[in-house]
């Protein structure tokens, strides 16, 4: 794992791969993404206030009203947050 402030990985723990990692790159976004990224917290509405305040924003891909919330990262990168699983 690369430290570089500009970096960051998400692991399901500390010690454990695989991980994703998030980093800049010069290029901005141009067209739609190749790869689209869904994740399920055990907090929806915890996590989409953190990925906010790290500056996501909320994206609108015509969607319409879903139990999920698509976000988009700072470079336009629409990605969703899910619901938790029911038990």
């Amino acid at each position: 794992m690369n430290d570089a402030p500009d970096e960051f990985e998400i692991r399901p723990a500390p010690d454990r791969l695989p991980g994703l990692l998030f980093t800049t790159v010069p290029e901005s976004k141009t067209v739609k993404n190749r790869l689209h990224l869904d994740f399920r917290p055990d907090d929806q509405e915890a996590e989409v206030a953190r990925l906010l305040a790290l500056g996501a924003r909320h994206a609108d891909v015509g969607q319409g009203e879903q139990s999920w919330v698509t976000l988009a990262d700072p470079e336009g990168n629409e990605f969703c947050v899910l619901a938790a699983r029911r038990s």
